[in-house]
């Protein structure tokens, strides 16, 4: 396909994505107002919760959305780790030098000017609220540093290939046409040219393409050559002038995209915790509204009047008076009374609301965004901390399993791949030869991880109660557990690489020492045999003056 049909293509794919925008309306406008502009435009100053009558759904999905940076992402450590998809056992120069890479990329990624907080955060609220948000991460025009922009899925749709992956993207972008002709100078269509000098801030409808090579025949305006062994396109088309600005083969895929929750038959994720709290918001909200309503009618009751003996409006303020006819006979009732209003039900109700809160609490996982921490009991047994451990691991793995993989992974390894390509590291043949040609990973310090790693600090002092427990029965029952490597094992999960001495190093620790305790030993035997030579000749000298004294 050509660019115009890979734009009618993508024209159809939003078509059929209008009604996922009326469901994510229904849904920001319960859980999250401020990105309620799915199906509408707002003008400035909208109030965004203007039928709300309660905000407890939107502090749930504020709560869980702030929660994802400080239990995924948390600044104050280096919550990434770099390791080769390789299985192998790595070498303290390969550790070394991975360790090093993670400093080079967390400096770039945090930068102020790359804008990362601010898009991730964003991108930590879509998540939550809608089940994917839309990341963009590429070089600044300067390409002096990282820039990562959140966009609205409003103006994004995709497609998937036979394997379930994204296969292409289309994003609507309405630039300043000065922005355009500044971002492609030499590629923008004349009119768009033109208007720069009378206009400048007129928007262009612009059309952001990134497919799969294999789908673009790369024709026209823009084309840059063949992809050679690059995998996909970035296309960018003026819609309004039916213009290719720019086609470029990449290596990488520009566009991040998680899906938390995906079902069959459709490309689009969703929140299991935004479906799940969807009917309990609206519950929660026609509670709000009949409590209000209630306790309005309670402190403020409505008033019964007599027609024609009540001579101004019923005054039921502080300090207010009501004028009545003073011919009218109070034997016939009251000129006027307070409708009595039965409040015993307001108890129940409250209890409902209440229920519902915490129904609410949990569909935003509450009770599984919490921190895992460690038992300091000391009466506990290894198999209990162990037991504990694992419980938390099967309730946590549900939740952090996919944002690990799909979100924190995905954007850090596009993260690499773009300073990779950009030198960032250095020359690629300067890395250890262990990691030339590795494909690298991503492993990121988690609740989750820190639970699972915890879980080899038990097992070795579980290992440690059972061989102390046996050596009573068979003192060569503590050869059986290979002690150093164990140790190794453990000691990476609370040490850093550099605390760790290579096994060259240790090897030659032990030979240094081995041979330092023969050389001891063998000194002490000389110095024995030293000690005995001189005894013996002492002996032989006194004999031989016994002797002599003997002879004389």
């Amino acid at each position: 396909m050509d660019a115009k049909q890979l734009r009618s293509l993508g024209d159809e794919t939003f078509s059929k994505k209008e009604p996922l925008n009326t469901f994510h309306q229904e849904i920001a406008e319960n859980f999250y107002p401020e990105r309620a502009d799915f199906t509408l435009k707002r003008q400035l100053g909208y109030d965004f919760a203007a039928g709300l009558t309660t905000s407890y759904p939107i502090l749930c999905r504020r709560e869980m959305g702030d929660s994802l940076e400080a239990m995924l992402r948390p600044t104050g450590k280096n919550y990434a780790h770099m390791r080769p998809t390789n299985p192998a056992p790595l070498d303290n120069e390969s550790k070394r030098w991975l360790q090093w890479a993670e400093g080079v990329q967390r400096r770039a990624m945090y930068d102020r000017v790359t804008q990362f907080t601010r898009a991730m955060k964003e991108a930590d609220h879509d998540y939550v609220t809608f089940g994917s948000p839309v990341i963009t991460i590429e070089l600044n025009n300067e390409r002096s540093a990282l820039l990562y922009r959140t966009w609205h899925l409003r103006d994004v749709c995709w497609r998937e290939n036979a394997k379930g992956e994204i296969c292409a993207v289309w994003r609507r972008w309405k630039p300043y046409c000065s922005d355009l002709v500044a971002l492609f100078p030499g590629k923008c269509h004349r009119k768009v040219i033109e208007k720069v000098a009378r206009k400048p801030f007129e928007e262009i409808n612009v059309l952001h393409m990134v497919v799969e090579a294999a789908m673009y025949t790369g024709s026209g305006v823009g084309w840059e050559g063949g992809p050679g062994e690059k995998p996909r396109w970035s296309i960018y088309y003026d819609c309004d002038n039916d213009h290719v600005i720019e086609a470029v083969p990449i290596y990488g895929r520009h566009y991040v995209i998680p899906r938390w929750q995906t079902v069959a038959g459709s490309q689009y994720a969703f929140s299991p915790a935004t479906i799940a709290a969807l009917p309990e918001g609206r519950l929660l909200q026609a509670m709000a509204y009949t409590l209000l309503e209630a306790g309005e009618k309670i402190a403020n009751p409505p008033m019964v009047s007599t027609i024609d003996a009540v001579r101004s409006d019923v005054a039921i303020y502080a300090g207010g008076n009501t004028w009545v006819d003073r011919e009218y006979d109070e034997r016939m009732g009251p000129a006027i009374r307070a409708l009595t209003q039965d409040a015993r039900g307001m108890p129940i109700t409250m209890e409902m609301q209440q229920a519902s809160r915490e129904v609410l609490k949990r569909c935003f996982y509450a009770d599984k965004l919490k921190p895992f921490l460690p038992t300091e009991d000391k009466q506990m047994t290894a198999f209990q901390a162990g037991q504990i451990v694992a419980q938390y691991i099967r309730d946590a793995l549900p939740l952090f399993a996919p944002m690990e993989t799909e979100y924190n992974g995905g954007v850090w390894e596009e993260s690499f791949g773009v300073l990779m390509r950009a030198g960032a590291f250095g020359y690629p043949g300067d890395m250890p030869k262990q990691l030339h040609g590795a494909d690298i990973e991503f492993h990121f310090e988690s609740p989750l991880h820190d639970a699972i790693d915890r879980q080899k600090v038990t097992s070795w002092m579980e290992g440690k109660q059972i061989i102390a427990d046996a050596l009573a029965l068979d003192r060569s029952a503590g050869a059986i557990l290979d002690a150093s490597t164990a140790l190794r094992d453990v000691l990476e999960v609370v040490a850093p690489a550099n605390w760790i001495r290579s096994k060259i190093e240790v090897e030659d620790i032990k030979n240094a020492q081995a041979a330092a305790e023969e050389n001891a030993t063998a000194l002490a035997a000389m110095e024995q045999a030293a000690g005995a030579a001189a005894n013996m000749g002492a002996a032989a000298k006194s004999q031989a003056e016994a002797a002599a004294v003997a002879s004389v």
